[in-house]
């Protein structure tokens, strides 16, 4: 079968891309391919962003809150009459799932590359999808399928029910707009939140309710359809591992669903895309139980951010294909022709802090290295035929960034999807840690070492988790600790190895006093150190270093590491092999606290050494432990983002868990609550101000 084709369209000779980030960047990827030229949009924040330098024209939109740019569909209409584009790719998010937008298009005879608007009507939007699915006899989530317009009735609603239920905005996705809510309190609050986030995010606040299945599986098929009545589905995808309701990992195939509730699942998918003449990709959401019964969840009328897995195990390029949709043609394959060659896993690496329970980090990219890749959309792995340097499948990084970019509070935290392809589910896991390893990021926190946990997870090398696999597990937040390393050993002997290779260094310089030249091997400590002060020293012993080879012999606790490695000193990708396996690490010199430490990352456990001679170390020893500041009289501002509101009043009492504060930041709320009983004495910031990392928001007693 062959999927990918670069047949010149007569109708695109150019179309506009509706959005911005990532998704702009792949789009214009494939446009390009086609030989279709492009235009970009973007907001005095993206000025400088990465889909404005690839687009052969741009276009200023307006000010950086996206309701006064990206959602403002006349301003997107007047570009593409002014650019002469013919057709317009939505992305996800923003304008991609508007019905008036997608219609207005229409009527102004300009081509929405996505489905029709009736079906982003019929099925856009949850409430009146659920009601479809009803009717057509797809089993459903017991719930409230109309819009609710008080907190109180939410909360006669949720009894009814019964609780937990999941309280959600009808036009939401992305985990925007959506609680879960285990008693009335919870109801009460949820409601208000998530009316506020669909405000703000869509310009849609209605919201509904439905039952939550507990330990639930958030499983999807992809579907594709033409505008000549065919409609197949390319197969499922995994989105189980979610926090906070958005998805962290994703994988395709599933390994936990049968081949006859895969073939059940992709066939009810078409029936209901059929039943609104679907044409375009879109995305069919199941919750599937323990014993695999499913339920319709919702659907969206786009593509989906994880739509690259897909693409590795079909050799299908999605965006592609929707443009050739939208042009008129038919689907060039049936659905025995699609091909489920190998497994895909797609990581979401976010701008947050997994050490700071995940607060949004913006700013500039001081440093951006993403692994070497190998794989294209829809590309290299059609017909099993991917193979590079004797590996199937590849890397591959899906991304909107550049190293010196900001990072803005405005738009979602995304930075980049880092995607691999193996020939099983366990191929695709190692390939997917290295490729984590090799992720050089600096200037900004990112998710890297939470991902890097979750993978080596026993649960989820196995397959066995659900939905709550996250909230169960790192219930509590997340912390280094949670990231034990299968070989700590090995980190110690890069320490020593890095430090063989600057004293082979130095003692190269020229006018030594004789008898007291550096000498680059021999006995010594590494001292790993503590947050408080518990630091943990080793004996090491350095082999002679080999400058040819880069190669040099590490005894750490009785083992022995040979390492070679040809990266030069001061570069922070450090690769190489030990003991014969290739191996990605992160290298770098000095912190705030230990100037003249080594910070060495891999596998998502960073530490901090020292690598001293014995007579160094026992006067380290001797070195007192400075505590940190106590800071539990404020409440600082954990992130960037907008003081949107202040809870409380100077004199008043506080109980512990109740709101002091909200900050938008990233399109989301986040609440901050006090962690102990308290008195406030002073509020220094005010609604409406901007806040940075670290500034005092509210004084106590």
């Amino acid at each position: 079968m062959q999927v990918i084709s670069t047949r010149e369209l007569k109708l695109f000779k150019k179309i506009l891309i509706a959005n911005r980030g990532e998704i702009a960047c792949r789009v214009i990827k494939t446009a390009r391919k086609m030989g279709i030229a492009t235009v970009a949009v973007y907001s005095e924040a993206d000025k400088d962003a990465r889909h404005v330098e690839l687009a052969d024209e741009a276009v200023l939109l307006g000010p950086a809150p996206s309701r006064e740019s990206y959602l403002v569909a006349d301003k997107i209409i007047a570009a593409c009459k002014q650019t002469g584009a013919q057709a317009v790719h939505p992305g996800y998010g923003f304008l991609s799932e508007n019905e008036a937008f997608a219609k207005r298009c229409e009527e102004e005879g300009i081509v929405f590359i996505g489905p029709k608007h009736y079906s982003i009507a019929a099925m856009g939007d949850k409430i009146a999808s659920k009601k479809l699915a009803n009717e057509a006899k797809v089993n459903t989530i017991p719930g409230y399928n109309d819009a609710i317009d008080t907190p109180e009735q939410a909360v006669e609603i949720a009894k009814k029910i019964g609780y937990p239920v999941m309280i959600k905005a009808s036009a939401g996705g992305g985990g925007k707009g959506l609680r879960v809510a285990f008693n009335d309190k919870e109801a009460h609050e949820g409601f208000a939140s998530c009316r506020n986030e669909a405000r703000n995010s869509f310009g849609d606040d209605r919201v509904f309710i439905e039952k939550y299945v507990l330990e639930p599986r958030h499983i999807e098929i992809q579907i594709l359809g033409d505008g000549h009545g065919n409609v197949v589905y390319l197969w499922e995808r995994e989105c189980s591992i979610q926090r906070r309701h958005q998805k962290v990992i994703e994988e395709a195939p599933s390994p936990f669903i049968s081949e006859a509730t895969r073939k059940a699942m992709g066939e009810q998918a078409v029936a209901l895309a059929k039943a609104v003449k679907y044409q375009s990709a879109g995305t069919v959401e199941f919750v599937v139980g323990k014993d695999q019964d499913f339920y319709f969840l919702e659907m969206n009328t786009r593509l989906q951010v994880e739509h690259p897995v897909t693409e590795c195990i079909t050799g299908l390029d999605l965006v592609e294909q929707m443009i050739r949709v939208a042009a008129g043609e038919k689907l060039g394959f049936t659905q025995d022709q699609i091909a489920r060659d190998g497994w895909a896993i797609e990581c979401r690496i976010n701008a947050e802090d997994p050490f700071r329970n995940f607060l949004p980090s913006t700013g500039r990219l001081v440093r951006y290295l993403p692994p070497a890749q190998n794989l294209e959309q829809g590309r290299c792995t059609l017909q099993g035929a991917a193979y590079d340097n004797g590996n199937y499948g590849g890397v591959r990084v899906d991304t909107g960034v550049y190293e010196g970019g900001e990072i803005p509070m405005y738009y979602d935290s995304m930075i980049a999807k880092l995607i691999v392809h193996g020939r099983d589910r366990n191929e695709a896991i190692a390939k997917m840690r290295e490729a984590l390893n090799a992720f050089v990021i600096r200037g900004i926190s990112s998710n890297i070492p939470f991902q890097a946990a979750l993978l080596a997870h026993p649960k989820f090398v196995t397959g066995q988790f659900n939905t709550g696999f996250i909230a169960e597990h790192y219930g509590k937040g997340f912390r280094a600790e949670d990231v034990p390393h299968d070989d700590p050993s090995f980190l110690i002997a890069i320490a020593g190895f890095v430090r063989c290779k600057a004293r082979h260094r130095a003692a190269g310089i020229s006018g030594q006093v004789m008898g007291h030249e550096v000498a680059h091997a021999g006995d010594f400590v590494v001292v790993v150190l503590g947050e408080k002060g518990q630091h943990e020293y080793h004996q090491v012993k350095v082999g002679e270093f080999e400058p040819v080879s880069g190669k040099a012999e590490v005894k750490v606790d009785g083992r022995t590491f040979a390492i070679q490695s040809r990266t030069k000193l001061g570069e922070i990708l450090m690769v190489g092999t030990v003991n014969g396996q290739a191996f990605s690490a992160q290298v770098e010199r000095g912190s705030s606290k230990q100037p003249l430490a080594l910070r060495i990352s891999h596998n998502g456990t960073a530490i901090q050494a020292l690598v001293l001679s014995p007579h160094a170390a026992e006067l380290f020893k001797l070195m007192p432990y400075k505590a940190p500041p106590d800071l539990s009289k404020m409440l600082l501002s954990p992130m960037p983002g907008l003081l949107v509101n202040v809870a409380v009043q100077v004199g008043q009492k506080v109980l512990a868990g109740e709101r002091l504060a909200v900050i938008e930041a990233m399109k989301m709320e986040n609440i901050l609550t006090a962690t102990q009983d308290c008195v406030v004495k002073a509020v220094k910031a005010g609604v409406g101000e901007s806040l940075a990392v670290d500034q005092t928001i509210i004084e106590f007693e």
